[in-house]
């Protein structure tokens, strides 16, 4: 019976910085870029403080993706990115100052709602197109919770119904299609990791 004892320091190097925790944190970065990419996609729209930006749907891929932790994690370094000035919000914004803002709201939702994409998928609802729709517009009710709440502080009720949801639904439901086509290329890609 010689069974090799491993010190704890070994073992971390061993199955963590060798193994996958170099991947993960890659995976984390790669996916804070991804959003901050999609931010910058951004029509700015008459009525409304909030743009329209791919942010939605590069959250909520990152988190079908990446699943619950890492997807949330990566949602949480975007955040981090932005409120330390890098120009990583929509339409090139960054600072402290972005996050109390008329869009604070949606921000402060991502987090929650890559981990909610990612719950879902981690169940297997990320396998087929119908559950990963099901998931994503889950997880994007986070998203229009937190922003029309914040709104909602700022203008009221109705008005951040009418400035921070209304004119979003068709396009976000068109970005969740879309999210749904490129879910079987993302996740053979991150296979590969």
């Amino acid at each position: 019976m010689s069974e090799m004892v491993m010190t704890i320091p070994a073992a971390v190097v061993q199955r963590m910085i060798r193994g996958r925790a170099a991947a993960n944190m890659l995976l984390v970065i790669a996916g804070s870029a991804l959003i901050a990419v999609a931010a910058q996609i951004a029509i700015p729209l008459p009525f409304t403080p909030v743009p329209l930006t791919l942010q939605p749907l590069a959250v909520l891929l990152v988190g079908v993706v990446l699943g619950s932790a890492r997807g949330a994690a990566a949602a949480s370094l975007y955040l981090l990115e932005g409120a330390s000035g890098l120009p990583v919000f929509a339409q090139g914004h960054g600072g402290i100052f972005w996050l109390a803002a008329a869009t604070a709201g949606y921000l402060y939702s991502y987090p929650l709602a890559a981990w909610t994409a990612g719950w879902f998928s981690e169940r297997g609802w990320g396998s087929t197109v119908v559950r990963s729709v099901c998931g994503m517009l889950v997880a994007l009710g986070a998203i229009y919770a937190g922003g029309w709440a914040w709104l909602a502080l700022i203008s009221g009720a109705r008005a951040a119904f009418t400035m921070g949801i209304a004119p979003f639904i068709v396009a976000d439901i068109i970005k969740i299609a879309l999210g749904a086509a490129l879910l079987p290329f993302a996740q053979r890609a991150i296979a590969r990791v």
